[in-house]
C-alpha cells in the first residue's frame, strides 16, 4: 500500500501541495473536524439523531479542505493517488508535532 515509499516521503509529497499558510490552516482545522466526525457517528447508533452531528462534522471538514486548496491554486493530492486520502492525518499529526 505503500508503493515502495517511507512514510516521510509520503508526507513530504503531500507537504509540496499544501504551502499556503491559509491551506495550512485549513487542513489544520478540516482534519481532526474530519476524524472527530468518525466517532460520532458510530455514537449516533446509540444516541439518536447523533448521526446529524457527525455528517455536519464530516462535510464541515472536507469544506475546510477544499477551501484550502482553493487557496492553493491546487487539486488534492487524491485525485492523482487515492493513498493520500490517508496520508493527510499522517501529515497533521506531524504538523502538530512540528515535523511538516
Amino acid at each position: 500500500m505503500l508503493g515502495g515509499r517511507t512514510n516521510e516521503q509520503w508526507i513530504a509529497q503531500y507537504a509540496t501541495s499544501h504551502r499556503h499558510p491559509v491551506n495550512r490552516l485549513c487542513h489544520t482545522l478540516g482534519i481532526p473536524t474530519i476524524l472527530l466526525s468518525l466517532p460520532v457517528f458510530v455514537a449516533g447508533f446509540f444516541f439518536h439523531r447523533l448521526w446529524l452531528y457527525a455528517l455536519a462534522l464530516f462535510l464541515i471538514g472536507w469544506a475546510f479542505q477544499f477551501i484550502g486548496h482553493a487557496f492553493e491554486g491546487k487539486p488534492p493530492e487524491f485525485f492523482q493517488d487515492w493513498r493520500f486520502l490517508f496520508v493527510g492525518v499522517r501529515w497533521w499529526w506531524a504538523k502538530i508535532n512540528g515535523r511538516a
